[in-house]
């Protein structure tokens, strides 16, 4: 028993040292030997468990601790909850945590972990401030900056306001969070700039490293230059966006999370173009592990975009099986729908898509609205207006806004309805009247249902509206006049006392200068002025009288050919076919054949070279003791052959003057 109880020792001695120099493999042995001489022996049991966590096999660890829970009870309540933490069980580690008969600093710091990862912000927040307020060690920058990411969540997803807790900006960590909550903010340019100083923190922090390559520091910096890509998005620079996140993605980080949202806007800027990149961008979502690394909503974005690219590349089972899905997980959200809709908008089916709507919308109050204009959208899309304008009318949160009064009476109106386009106006009158009355939302709404009224020829149903108008100013004129003259068709009586309210006619003038007025840009009509003479003007001599300056008449154009010794014709006025001299055209006349023969051919010529015009042909060879011969060789030396003549001064050698068109209808004949 001696030898063995030293054997222990030794084994003991053997798991310190191996501890202490990180060597956790080469101690689980000597736990083993140890285990194999006390398998319950709590402190090694409890090392063992250890060695484990650090050698990342939490699995097994876990299995220890479930295996001899009798025997270490509640010692190893922080290694179990960390273990469940790491396994992404974080439900059943929030329940150890909760359990534990003590909470312990370790335990509080894993708590506000734990929190964080089930986004309860609130709480995960008070946990890291009492932490802060209540130690004191070498991890409060790490506090600081795991309550700054809390800070930016909240911004980022809760909307939260801003509250100041005097964290610093020491780090490029703290700096970075600090810009996340700007953005949730909607401060872009500010978030933009601490991004900026992040980046040259980041890089003077590392800069004593000498282990760190370029490489890897742009693998530390993508997180930052992935958010500032994120910025220039929202900002509208799609294209130095678009370069930023790609140069993310070609540096391949560590960070599945980071890769997963940087391809997830890529694909957001790519839309419905550029669908190939997309396809491969979208890979980069599906990574093993990345549900554990984004927030819920971070998560739902990306599948709202899965299903819009199966929409975008035309595979249509995808799309539905995609957002039936989405409904499912989130019954309440109506993106999904909406992305069903667009799909049977896409098929043409306009029919379906809005009864989708109608189902939705009854069975979601809360987010009726924002599908009944849609409703309303398709409505029109299919020429249905007075369809569109019953959804709208039906909407209670928009229905009194002045931008839907708007659009309804612009709709009726085209649909020359009338009377109802009036009917919105009445009632959002009275809905300001008893909500806000006298506001200037109240009196415009006024003054448009007046107006409107007058332009349609509804005097008598706009004199109360103009009536109501006057009364909040009786100094507007414009409106006495518009209520004096509606007043004439029905009560003159009322006409001719409203008019006496009417300012007088010394009291309309205004100090205008005419000539002013006349000389300015927009001036139409300018009333010549005569000219200021300095002084007396000269006394005129009797019968002087204005001396009007002749015009200077432009001497005509003559013809070129003409002759000033010859005496026009005295009937050159007249058409040729009405003068004395004209005889007519002579008809029978055979035209001169011009340039009808061959190249080089004249008119003589051809006729002699014609042998269907001779009367008789002599023989190709003459008779033995014939005269033929001498006759034929006697005619052949009296022609001139083609290729030796001149050219005539006949009109063959002339160009054909051009044909004018002839003016008339597009009858042509």
């Amino acid at each position: 028993m001696a030898s063995a109880g030293v054997s222990v020792a030794s084994l003991w001695t053997e798991v310190n040292r191996c501890g202490q120099n990180g060597d956790f493999t080469r101690a689980l042995k000597a736990l083993s030997r140890i285990l194999q001489e006390n398998r319950d022996d709590v402190t090694a049991l409890h090392c063992k468990v250890v060695c484990l966590t650090q050698n990342g096999s939490f699995k097994e660890a876990l299995n220890v601790m479930n295996t001899y829970s009798k025997v270490l009870g509640s010692e190893v309540v922080f290694e179990k909850a960390y273990c469940e933490y790491r396994l992404n069980r974080v439900e059943s580690s929030l329940k150890t945590i909760e359990s534990a008969p003590e909470q312990t600093d370790k335990l509080k710091e894993l708590y506000g972990q734990v929190l964080y990862r089930l986004e309860r912000y609130d709480e995960c927040k008070s946990v890291y401030t009492d932490l802060i307020r209540n130690s004191q060690d070498e991890y409060e920058e790490e506090r600081k900056t795991n309550l700054g990411a809390v800070v930016a969540a909240m911004s980022q997803w809760e909307k939260a306001s801003e509250e100041d807790l005097g964290l610093p900006i020491s780090t490029y960590e703290l700096c970075y969070n600090a810009a996340c909550a700007l953005i949730g903010q909607g401060q872009l340019t500010e978030a933009f700039n601490k991004l900026r100083q992040a980046e040259e923190l980041c890089r003077i922090s590392l800069a004593d490293d000498s282990d760190m390559t370029e490489e890897d520091l742009q693998s530390e910096l993508a997180v930052i230059h992935s958010q500032m890509a994120y910025i220039m998005q929202l900002q509208g620079r799609t294209d130095e966006a678009l370069q930023l996140y790609n140069q993310v993605i070609k540096l391949k980080p560590s960070d599945v999370g980071l890769l997963a949202v940087t391809a997830n806007n890529i694909i957001t800027i790519n839309k419905d173009q550029n669908v190939f990149d997309s396809k491969k961008k979208v890979k980069l979502t599906n990574t093993e592990g990345v549900e554990f690394k984004l927030a819920k909503k971070q998560l739902q974005a990306i599948e709202f975009n899965k299903a819009l690219l199966a929409m975008y590349t035309n595979q249509a089972d995808q799309c539905r099986k995609l957002s039936s899905s989405l409904q499912t997980q989130n019954p309440g959200h109506p993106r999904p729908v909406l992305i069903q809709v667009a799909q049977l908008c896409r098929e043409k089916q306009h029919g379906k898509a809005i009864e989708l709507l109608q189902q939705f919308s009854e069975q979601n109050p809360e987010s009726a609205s924002s599908i009944k204009l849609t409703m309303a959208q398709l409505y029109l899309v299919q020429g249905h207006v007075t369809k569109a304008c019953d959804v709208l009318r039906s909407i209670e949160e928009f229905k009194h806004k002045p931008g839907m009064v708007s659009a309804l009476v612009t709709m009726y109106s085209h649909e020359e309805d009338i009377d109802s386009a009036i009917d919105v106006f009445k009632q959002s009158i009275q809905h300001y009247q008893s909500e806000q009355p006298g506001s200037a939302t109240h009196l415009a709404l006024v003054r448009e249902a007046a107006n409107y009224k007058l332009k349609y020829g509804r005097k008598k149903e706009a004199i109360s509206d103009l009536e109501q108008l006057w009364k909040q100013n009786t100094k507007d004129v414009h409106t006495l006049a518009q209520l004096i003259s509606a007043y004439s068709l029905v009560d003159t009586d009322k006409a001719k006392s409203l008019s006496k309210h009417l300012p007088s006619a010394d009291t309309m003038s205004f100090n205008v200068d005419v000539d002013e007025l006349e000389n300015s840009h927009g001036a139409t009509f300018v009333r010549k002025k005569a000219a200021k003479v300095i002084g007396e003007n000269p006394p005129k001599e009797p019968g002087q009288g204005e001396i009007k300056k002749k015009k200077k008449k432009k001497k005509g154009k003559l013809p070129k050919n003409y002759d000033p010794k010859a005496t026009p014709d005295p009937e050159r006025w007249l058409p040729m076919r009405e003068r004395s001299y004209y005889r007519g055209k002579k008809k029978g006349k055979k035209k001169e054949q011009i340039g009808k023969g061959t190249q080089g051919a004249t008119a003589g010529a051809s006729s002699e070279l014609d042998a269907s015009k001779t009367t008789s042909s002599p023989p190709t060879s003459p008779r033995p003791g014939s005269s033929a011969g001498s006759s034929t060789a006697a005619v052949s030396s009296s022609v001139v052959p083609p290729r030796q003549q001149k050219p005539s001064s006949s009109g063959a050698t002339r160009k054909k003057a051009p044909q004018k068109k002839k003016k008339g209808g597009k009858g042509g004949w």
